[in-house]
């Protein structure tokens, strides 16, 4: 049945009993991170160490910090081939991933180096991640980072090509979500330090409201699934009132005392399908059950556990306000860390549309706010018109640099989707293409790096965007190379 009315507790025993086995999983979908699996495919997972400053803007703190990074060269033309610089972004960066940039690398005989963002992974300034630590955490100091390492990278390759300090190798950023607007934000503070960026889903234009994310969700869904997706949300609020721990018990959610967190993760079970590539995981199955009368909630949960869960590593502990106010430093703190980044700097409050949302409105600012503060105490607010008027939102005044995004992708609506010469911007069309389709290719499950198209449903759509990729790093490389300083 579809009805509220089969909503019965029998059927929550029931799926109850099938959930007993499941564990917590890795992949936290409130972030945007690619959430690469730790059977993954890398080039290397050698780990290089640099003493990095820890605040970049005052001329009296000389604290240093060990940030993590990686470097494979095999393809480097030496000793003045290329550097494509591959941005981490709000998580452990476990190595360098053999995706697209792979087959760039050897297209252009690049050398390919990584640094980790600072706090995540390895790269902790501090044993306890109390928000009095955190003041160091922003995309600013971030990019600060960038600047200071690929100094001392160009650096360490003239002496180990025995070179003069003044020579410089032509350098080429990259990155992919968040990474891509650091990309992006790199290229536009920094434009003396590489030639050119990739802003791959790049998230340039902080949001403080995002009604925008739920509405593509529903575009991207198609009217069936929208209306089905609508109708269980309903069918799920109203079985938290009659009874609430067994609802969340068919999640693994009892820990979740919040009920708009339990939403939260139900909104965020519907995104990952879309998201990364995957519609026909989510739509298919809860269509069917609501054409033919079935329980839509059932439907769901099963596709929770056996994707969402079982493929993508969901877990409710990313939504415990627990585990979110943990100080420690563990391999899970990403959480906490892009949480305050998010409660700082960004926003992208992913709040229910007024009309026609389907999410539950019990996601909505208050709610957002509530939990920066819960996390972080008071006083904690992001500033997004700063955030905008630094970078320069979608409007960001830069040249070199290329923006492309997946059609079916939520996040699009943060990024810079028009075009021109010097900021060409392409969107990747096709039923799967979602988040960084033009590096990882699509679907993305499992999670396979290598970007391969083929199995994208409009493979043709994808290489396009990849060829013209090419075409401007060709273009802008060559007048980098023309242009190499001789002097610093």
């Amino acid at each position: 049945m579809s009805s509220a009315l089969g909503f019965t507790l029998l059927t929550i025993s029931t799926i109850l009993l099938s959930l007993s086995s499941l564990s917590d999983g890795l992949l936290q979908p409130r972030r945007i991170s690619h959430g690469l699996s730790e059977s993954s495919k890398y080039l290397t997972r050698d780990e290089l160490w640099f003493n990095q400053t820890l605040d970049h803007y005052s001329p009296s703190d000389h604290r240093k910090f060990r940030q993590r990074y990686y470097d494979y060269l095999d393809h480097l033309r030496v000793p003045d081939g290329p550097i494509f610089m591959m941005l981490c972004g709000e998580g452990p960066c476990n190595g360098i991933p053999n995706d697209y940039i792979t087959v760039l690398a050897k297209k252009f005989d690049a050398g390919i180096v990584s640094l980790e963002h600072r706090y995540y992974g390895k790269s902790s300034p501090f044993k306890s991640l109390a928000t009095e630590n955190l003041k160091y955490l922003s995309s600013k100091q971030a990019l600060f980072d960038l600047a200071a390492f690929r100094q001392y990278y160009q650096d360490s390759l003239n002496v180990k090509f025995n070179r003069s300090g003044n020579v410089e190798n032509s350098w080429f950023f990259f990155g992919a979500s968040y990474s891509g607007a650091l990309s992006a934000w790199f290229r536009l503070k920094f434009p003396h330090l590489t030639c050119g960026s990739l802003a791959s889903s790049a998230v340039v234009r902080a949001v403080y409201e995002f009604p925008e994310f739920d509405q593509q969700i529903g575009e991207s869904a198609g009217p069936e699934c929208k209306a089905a997706l609508q109708e269980t949300n309903k069918l799920l609020e109203l079985g938290l009132k009659v009874n609430n721990k067994a609802v969340k018990a068919l999640f693994n959610a009892t820990e979740l005392d919040v009920d708009a967190d339990f939403l939260y993760l139900i909104a965020d079970a519907e995104v990952m399908a879309i998201q990364y590539g995957n519609p026909d995981k989510l739509c298919v199955p809860l269509v069917e059950a609501h054409k033919n009368g079935g329980d839509l909630v059932e439907a769901y949960a099963k596709y929770v556990r056996e994707f969402c869960v079982g493929v993508f590593g969901l877990s409710s502990k990313t939504y415990s306000r627990k585990h979110l106010l943990d100080t420690a430093v563990t391999p899970e703190s990403a959480d906490r860390l892009w949480w305050f980044q998010v409660c700082t700097e960004v926003a992208y409050f992913q709040v229910a549309p007024a009309n026609d949302s389907i999410r539950s409105h019990q996601i909505n600012t208050e709610y957002h706010l509530d939990l920066c503060k819960s996390l972080f105490g008071k006083g904690v607010y992001p500033e997004v018109d700063a955030t905008n008027l630094y970078y320069g939102s979608d409007r960001i005044a830069a040249t070199k640099i290329i923006f492309t995004n997946g059609s079916q992708d939520p996040w699009r609506h943060a990024s810079k989707q028009t075009s021109s010469p010097e900021l060409p911007s392409y969107i990747v069309t096709c039923h799967n293409c979602g988040h960084g389709s033009d590096l990882r290719g699509c679907p993305q499950s499992p999670m396979v790096i290598e970007g391969d198209s083929k199995n994208c449903s409009s493979p043709d759509a994808v290489n396009k965007v990849r060829q013209h990729i090419v075409e401007h790093m060709d273009l802008w490389l060559s007048e980098c190379r023309g242009g190499i300083r001789s002097s610093m």
